[in-house]
This record gives structure tokens, sequence and C-alpha cells, in this order.
């Protein structure tokens, strides 16, 4: 009764001034007093704009101390709840709900505070309309409860969690988006009917009128850390610490002095011989912190002007990673037009100076934008400068139009080399469930962003067209919830004109009604030429060949989850007369609700593997197995305390079936080159022990141990090679690191 009567007091008194809410997980009339109040959610997955299932409500409301959100949450006894614990940053499909804000109201940069109905978090920033981006932490406050009707959710985010425009008349328009996840079905409701899947959605918030309030943060966070490398028997002490300076809401400075960027993330494993990178995400605090204004995509995978990992990554002499002295970073805004600048300097004779200055401006239905980077790479005697110029545009409520410009200029060894690249997206909602996309990218082969960006490759012009269908009416007794069908034409040239791929693209992404999810990708691609296998010397042509690909993911359902990955690809020389497949299966089983344990294996076999043969023209013809182990545990302690384990190792084993070399048209040529038959072996453990100490304070003891080994002639069998990589120890160690952050 007390809950069922609350929105009418709320309305009453929604003239009292805003007092202070005291964020205990228990809704009182008093305290909120003058919140709007939202009773409208909807359902945006499936898509279908009806009505939520459970009823939910929240209340919004503006105070001296930050932007307060409460949710109220019905969950009757017949709905399952999920009372999974959860890690910070979690990604399980569990009853939670999300508060997304853009304290501009400007669509470009919107902050994502997500609670789980046992007290767990995730936040994460959202650029580029539907981009979320995890590796940040911010400090906020929220509390859980709940009783036999449902749960309650309370949160406050401060003021200064964000850089922020000047407000007007006392007064600021910021975009909100709130919603509710029911973990045993899926189903998510939400206010405003907004949707991540669709090309809109940061600028789709509802835009709520506000007091401005204004409030300041000095934090400095010390830290010191000890390693202790148990194979080469020595010990590193580092100290140092992290500034955070926010006097206002449209200036920001953030500044590290020495610091620490051990390991207390561990990455996957990637066994890589393509002639491409492999992207890493990066979960350094300076580098996430408020980071979103140097978001600029290239609309093209992961690729970034600005890709914070190039900092303090392996060294330009070859003597492994950089070290940093210092990083500064400011932020800040005039008017409707925000800026950012970013420095940072490594160590050393090979030490590297990077730079990037950014500005965007709001024009209401079109922004603009500007970033500049330099890089000055002494030991290379090489100085990088990129400048890119992008644009938003919504020219009627059905269009999205995203643009760039992009070009570089290298200086090395007296030489200037320049060149430039460009893309375009539009995006047209038809309506029915209907949507078009149109794409196309041009970079050219001088231009060069990698060094401080990330672009897996550079000379291509690229063009898609494609159409989806979005289903949501299915029957009531149908497995799934929803479809989106997809289908993709494409085409993929060199710079110099080169056909490198047609592809036929058609996909089905489909939600289930017990909370899981199923994608299935059918490629079908051409006959065309692979222009980077032999780095340089001469494309290859490669018949013909398909790629299907299936996933399932259920979450937890008793005491089981599963993920299931499984794709059968045709490739090389031989196409489609040869067939190779991969499948990954990763069963998670639940001891308690706090304490979960998982692994699966992961076996790929490749018949017709292409290598090639480092410092030559030469490409090895291999016939591929690998074997792959990925286990561990997650255990949270209680809500300060929690202990992770996390195991990967690998097993490859490559026989020759031939040796060519590229001939004047591109064809195979057979060579009687020796090339030898090689197996990998690749070990990554990492046991993490992680103790909260206040917000955004921590204690890590961390043991990891890992190795890499690539042997010829090995003799061996896949899952000889699996079981030989649990000897690897070329890394070994022990880390202790202690933070604090101090709230001034």
């Amino acid at each position: 009764m007390r809950i069922a009567c609350l929105p009418l007091l709320i309305l009453a008194a929604s003239s009292a001034p805003a007092l202070a809410v005291n964020i205990d997980g228990h809704i009182r009339a008093d305290e909120w007093k003058g919140a709007r109040h939202v009773a409208n959610f909807r359902q945006t997955q499936p898509l279908s704009g009806r009505p939520g299932s459970l009823h939910t409500e929240a209340w919004i409301l503006a105070t001296p101390k930050g932007l307060a959100v409460a949710f109220r949450c019905d969950q009757p006894a017949d709905v399952p709840r999920t009372r999974q614990r959860v890690q910070r940053d979690f990604e399980d499909q569990v009853d939670r709900v999300n508060l997304m804000v853009d304290f501009d109201g400007d669509g470009r940069t919107g902050y994502d505070f997500v609670v789980s109905s046992t007290g767990g978090v995730n936040d994460a920033v959202v650029t580029n309309e539907t981009v979320f981006n995890k590796d940040w932490d911010g400090s906020w406050q929220h509390a859980v409860s709940e009783d036999a009707a449902g749960w309650t959710v309370e949160m406050l985010i401060p003021w200064y969690i964000a850089p922020m425009h000047t407000a007007h008349d006392g007064h600021r328009t910021l975009g909100i988006y709130l919603d509710r996840v029911v973990g045993s079905t899926g189903e998510r409701d939400s206010w405003p009917v907004a949707s991540f899947t669709r090309p809109r959605f940061l600028s789709e918030f509802s835009r709520v009128e506000m007091p401005q309030y204004s409030q300041s943060l000095l934090a400095v966070t010390p830290y010191m850390s000890g390693l202790y490398d148990n194979v080469r028997g020595r010990s590193h002490f580092q100290e140092g610490a992290d500034l955070l300076w926010k006097p206002n809401g449209q200036f920001q400075l953030t500044a590290a002095l020495h610091p620490d960027f051990g390991q207390v993330e561990s990455d996957d494993l990637v066994v890589n011989f393509g002639a491409t990178e492999t992207y890493v995400s990066d979960k350094r605090p300076f580098f996430t912190e408020n980071q979103g204004i140097f978001d600029f995509s290239l609309l093209d995978d992961n690729s970034q002007l600005v890709y914070t990992r190039r900092v303090g990554g392996p060294s330009d002499d070859g003597h492994g990673a950089a070290d940093i002295n210092a990083a500064v970073k400011l932020n800040g805004s005039f008017g409707t037009t925000s800026y950012g600048v970013l420095a940072a300097g490594e160590e050393g004779e090979a030490g590297r100076v990077f730079g990037a200055a950014r500005v965007t401006h709001d024009f209401g239905d079109q922004s603009l934008g500007m970033l500049l980077t330099r890089v000055d790479r002494p030991w290379l005697d090489r100085e990088a400068t990129v400048l890119g110029i992008d644009h938003h545009w919504h020219p009627t409520p059905q269009l999205t139009i995203a643009s760039n410009l992009v070009g570089s200029e290298i200086v090395q060894s007296g030489t200037h080399t320049r060149d430039g690249g460009g893309t375009v997206i539009a995006d047209y909602e038809m309506g029915g469930g209907w949507r078009q996309q149109w794409l196309g990218m041009h970079f050219g082969d001088q231009l060069q962003i990698n060094d401080f960006g990330y672009l897996q490759r550079n000379n291509f012009n690229y063009g898609h067209w494609e159409v989806r269908k979005r289903y949501t009416a299915l029957p009531v007794d149908s497995a799934y919830s929803s479809h989106d069908w997809r289908f993709r034409i494409d085409a993929l040239d060199n710079d110099h004109g080169l056909r490198l791929r047609r592809q036929l693209r058609i996909s089905r992404n489909s939600d289930l009604r017990n909370g899981g999810s199923e994608i299935v990708q059918l490629n079908v691609n051409s006959a065309g030429w692979d222009d980077l296998l032999t780095r340089g010397n001469g494309a290859l042509f490669l018949p013909p060949s398909l790629d299907l690909v299936y996933e399932r993911i259920s979450p937890r359902h008793g005491d089981w989850a599963f993920k299931l990955d499984a794709e059968a690809i045709s490739g090389g020389l031989a196409g489609n007369r040869r067939m190779g497949y991969d499948v990954k299966f990763i069963p998670t089983y639940f001891i308690n609700d706090a304490f979960s344990v998982y692994a699966g294996p992961y076996y790929e076999h490749i018949p017709d593997w292409l290598v090639w043969q480092r410092d030559s023209g030469v490409v090895g013809r291999f016939n591929e197995h690998s074997l792959q182990l990925d286990a561990g545990f997650d255990w949270s302690i209680d809500s300060r305390q929690e202990l992770r384990l996390k195991l990967q190792a690998i097993g490859l084993d490559a026989r020759v079936r031939g040796v060519y070399r590229v001939g004047a048209n591109g064809r195979a040529i057979a060579s009687g080159e020796p090339v030898d038959d090689f197996s990998v072996r690749n070990l990554g453990l990492q046991i993490r022990y992680r103790y909260e100490l206040a917000p955004l304070s921590y204690l890590y003891v961390v043991y990891g141990r890992g190795g890499y080994a690539q042997d010829e002639f090995p003799g061996t069998t896949t899952t000889d090679a699996l079981r030989s990589s649990f000897a690897l120890r070329d890394d070994e160690q022990v880390l202790v690191k202690l933070s604090y952050r101090f709230d001034i």
C-alpha cells in the first residue's frame, strides 16, 4: 500500500524544494518530493513498444549532491528472481536496471549506470550513438532492497562525474534513458522507447529540464606496487599517483605521475599469424576517465584515431614495454563546444611523446568535430601527425548520416609522406521494422594512423548496402521473442583497383524467451586477391569461399549456463573444396549464487591454412589443428571482496601440405623451398584477489604465469601440444598493489 500511494504523495508535493536523498534502497515520499515520476515503461527487447509485462516505475530528482534516480520493479512470486552475485562490470543475464545520462543533452556522450537486484554494478561510456565502453569506472552511490512484491533501487550520480556544458538561466537539460531487464526472460522495458539495436540511441533519450547544480572535486589516488619476478629472481617497486581536479562542471584536469600500468587485468590469449594487428581494449584508469571526448571512430570495426594501448606499449628499441613518466588530460566546454587535450611522455632514449587535441560543436540536428594527434618517435627518427574531421547529421527523424575525413603526414628521416581517407554511413528507418544502411569507405595506401591510432589496414575502398527486417510478433508458443534479419552485399577493392572480395551476407540475430540469444550468419565470398598475406611480395589469387557461423548464449537456469560457438569455413587455395570448422563450448556451473566455475574446449581445424614465411615471398600451406582450454572461477566473497581464476592454454599443430610462391598473374606456383611443420604452445594463468577499501580504492594481490613457444619438427599431436603448454614458464610473477583515493 505504501508503494502504491507513493506516486500520489510525490506528485502532491511537486512544488516543494528537493531534500537530501538517503541512498539506502528504500523510497520515502518526503525524500522524493518534487521528483519526476515515470511509469510508462515499454518493451524494447523485444522491440515491440508494447507495455512491459511487469510493472516498473521510476523517479528522477536533481539534488545539490547529484542526480538521484529510484526504480521500483514489481516481480511477483511466479516470476523467478536471479539472485546471482556479480562482479563489477558484469555481463551476466540477471535482474537489473539501467540509468543512462547524456549530461549535455546533445547525443554525443552518455554514461550508463547499471545495478543488479543483488547490488552488483556496471558502468560504461556510450559514444557514436550505440558504442558502449565498460572500461571506465566511476564513483557513484547505489543501494538495493527487496520484498515479497518486488525490489527497489536508489542511485545518486554526483554532478562532478562528467564535464558538462554551461547551463542557461539556472537550468540544465539532460538526456535520460531508464530501463529494467527481467533476468529470467531477457525482457527489457524502457523509457523512452529507444534501443541500442537501432542507428539512433543516445539522441533518442528523453530531454529532462532540471535545476542547475555544480560540484567541485579534487581527488588524489596515490599507489604503491611491488612485483616479484620468480623466473629472473628479482623484485621491482614503484609508486606514483593519479590526480583528478574538477573545479566546476565545465573543466576537468586528470594527471598521472609515474603511472603503474602493471597487469591487474589479463588479456585473452590470441595466436595471430595474420598480417593485421589484434585490437585490445584498455582498462587503465587514466585512459578511461572521461575519455569519450577522444572517441573518433573511422567506422571500420575497432578503428580509432586515439588507441591508448599505444602509450606504454612495446618500446621502439625492442626492449619490452615502455615506462611512462607522466600523462595529463584536460576536458572542458564553452557553451555547446567541448574540448579535450591529452599528452603523455615515455622514459628513455626510445621514449615517445604522444599528444592529442579534440574539439566538437553541437548545431542542434548536426554536430561537427576535429581531432589532431601527434607522436614524436626519436628512436625511429619519425614524427606522425594525423588530422580528422567528423560530422553527424539527423536530417529527418528517420535518416541518420555520419561521415569523417582523415589525413596523415609522416616525416621519416626527412622524407614526407601524406595521404587521406574518409567514411560515410547512412541509416534509414523505413517503418514496420524495416531498415536500410549504406556505407562507403576510402583509405589511401599511404594513410598511416597507427602511431597513435588503430586501423586494421589501409589501401582499400569498400561499400555495402544492407537491409534489415525486425520481427517481434512471434507466436506465444515460440521459443523466440524476436528475430532481426539482415541481408548485405559488399565490395572490397584495394586502392589500386585490385578486387579483394565481393560478399553476400545473410544473418539472423534472435532473442529467446528464456533470456538467451542466438546468432546465425552466412558469408558467401567471391574469388579475389589477398594483398596482405605476403607482406608486399605480391597479391595471391584465392577461389570463392564461404563461412557459416552459429552462436548461442544460454543464461543461468538452475545451476548451469553455457555459451556455444560453432563455425564451418572454407578458404585457402582449395576454396570450397575443403571445409574447416571450429567449435567452442563453455559451460558454467554455479556452486552457489556467489561462486561459479567454468571450463570448456575450443577446437579448430583448418585444412588449407596459408601462412607467410617471414622475410620471404614464400607461403606455406598447412593442415592445422588447434585445441584451447578456457577455465576458471569467479567468487564474490562479499560486497567488497572477490577472487578470480582465469586460465587459457593453447596447443596448435600445423603440418605442411605444400609450399608456394606468388606468380606474376597472382596465381600460386608450387615451390621446392623447405618449409617445416610446426607447433605453437601458449599459456596464460592469473589468480587475482581484489579488496575494495573504499570507492575506487583497492588492494590487489595477483599471481600470473605465462609463456609462448613455437617449435619446428614437433612430432606431437595437438593434444600433446596443449598438455605441454602447462609447462611453459616464460613469466611468473606476484604483484601486490595498493591504491587509495582521497577526495579533498
